[in-house]
């Protein structure tokens, strides 16, 4: 029998994916074979991956994680639904990895509800018979009693996969034993009664202060608190954007690595209103002496050493905000290295033609950068899929050989206006200093994430830091925190 583990929340970012790859990593590392699923994701951060028909599909960048940190391989019955926002209240519906329609959140429940609980009962009984246990991760709270009767990742899971669930509560944001108390009074009595723990989690501090509150909310409710995860970012790939400043704000990751300022690098990425797959510029962050900066649309760029234009969900509306508020013109000003990746890389070519399948405004043709000889036109057409590409070192990228493994997920065909290099092979293109590409991952590739950094710290004249050789990956950094916290003989897994 399949034991399967819901890991729920009081609330949205109370550390479910990171404790879910934990938890997956534990178990792997105990011969037992696991599978990540969340049955319905909110994200625009997305892996191609292996579907059931032996194609390509999308999924949550988070069960794609906690895929590798199971040691297994990724495919669309982890993350059966998706939802990707596109701006004015509607999103891009994916099921089964494949994108179906762009629909309003009343048009998602009224015409494809029954449907995307089909297919998420399909895959997640296809997973049941491939493992032995299933890491459930549900979504925002599991108390939300507006949506109870259509709470896909949460409520219906744990019916449907008799599912044991792991209530996480975040010790952070305050309130966390009323947060704890008020969500089991409000869950549903039969999946009240599947709780079998909770872990709170985010604590800066002695766990020891928690200790009486700890007894008295478990003489109240009944459900044992397991431990106290302390605040810790492991380093994995964010699931949405939440995590990112609001558009008109900045923020800078990167920065607990205790590499004074003066011999550091700050890699600029303009916040864009729709931006996706930011998760391409982790790897950056987790680098010693590098910072990675979130800008508002109307930031200067003399205080970064390299640009990065993201991934976006709307390349034309993006590129219409950033033109309004003058960033173009500031990024022909820039004289340091300059990536764009998949949206961002469209933004950097001369044009983008038959633009209104994508935008929520009619245009037809749009300008773009003009930093790139390259002419974007937009399809009904999407491209999903795994790629390996041979490097070809030029601009960024110039000390680059090898070759470097990602994901393309796009619309749009880019071609070249004059002949220059093409360094990422396909639709890439690149000058001296700028490099567009679509390949999503791109950094997560030793050696291009090497040769692009080699470049900017060049361009500063500083001497990029050396590597801890005992650096631990995010996974095991997960794993490790799930580990030193909580007594794993409470967990209802095979350990």
């Amino acid at each position: 029998m399949t034991e399967t583990v819901l890991v729920a929340g009081t609330e949205s970012h109370a550390g479910k994916s990171t404790v879910a790859a934990g938890l997956c990593r534990l178990l792997a590392r105990r011969g037992v074979t696991v599978a990540p699923y969340k049955a319905q994701n909110m994200s625009n951060n997305a892996r191609a991956v292996a579907d059931t028909d032996g194609g390509w599909g999308e999924i949550g960048v988070s069960q794609y994680v906690q895929a590798r940190a199971a040691e297994t391989p990724a495919d669309t019955d982890m993350n059966p639904v998706l939802l990707k926002p596109r701006g004015d209240g509607e999103s891009q519906l994916v099921i089964r990895g494949e994108a179906v329609d762009h629909v309003p959140a009343g048009s998602y429940y009224e015409t494809y509800w029954e449907e995307a609980r089909r297919a998420a009962v399909e895959s997640y009984e296809r997973l049941a018979d491939r493992y032995d246990v299933v890491v459930a991760e549900g979504a925002g709270s599991i108390a939300e009693i507006n949506l109870r009767h259509r709470d896909l990742a949460n409520i219906e899971t744990a019916r449907f996969a008799d599912a044991s669930v792991l209530l996480l509560v975040n010790v952070e944001r305050g309130g966390a034993f009323a947060s704890l108390y008020g969500t089991l009074e409000l869950m549903p009595d039969d999946v009240r009664d599947r709780v079998f723990g909770a872990i709170l989690t985010k604590f800066r501090g002695d766990p020891t202060l928690l200790a009486s509150g700890i007894d008295e909310i478990e003489d109240r409710t009944g459900v044992p608190v397991l431990g106290v995860i302390p605040y810790d970012d492991p380093g994995l790939p964010e699931e949405d954007s939440v995590s990112l400043p609001s558009p008109g704000e900045s923020a800078t990751v990167g920065t607990g690595d205790d590499v004074p300022p003066d011999r550091s690098v700050t890699v600029g990425v303009p916040r864009l209103p729709r931006i996706s797959n930011f998760t391409d510029l982790t790897p950056l962050a987790n680098e010693p002496g590098v910072r990675v900066a979130y800008l508002p649309l109307e930031a200067d760029c003399d205080r970064v050493d390299a640009v990065v234009l993201p991934g976006t969900k709307n390349t034309v509306d993006d590129l219409l905000a950033l033109r309004d508020a003058g960033f173009d013109e500031r990024l022909h000003e820039f004289t340091g290295p300059v990536v764009g990746i998949c949206g961002g890389y469209q933004m950097l070519g001369e044009r983008i033609t038959n633009a209104a399948v994508e935008s929520t405004a009619d245009h037809e043709v749009v300008d773009g950068f003009g930093l790139l000889p390259v002419e974007t036109r937009f399809s009904t057409d999407k491209r999903v899929e795994r790629v390996t590409r041979t490097l070809d070192g030029a601009g960024p990228l110039a000390d680059a050989d090898g070759t470097v493994s990602g994901y393309e997920i796009h619309m749009g065909q880019s071609t070249l206006t004059r002949p220059v290099e093409r360094p990422v092979g396909g639709e890439s293109a690149a000058t001296d200093r700028i490099l567009g590409t679509y390949l999503h991952g791109l950094f997560e590739n030793e050696n291009a994430r090497t040769a692009f950094l080699d470049a900017v710290f060049r361009t500063t004249d500083r001497t990029r830091p050396g590597v801890d050789a005992s650096h631990r990956s995010p996974y095991d950094r997960a794993a490790d925190l799930l580990a030193d916290s909580v007594p794993v003989s409470d967990l209802p897994c095979d350990l």
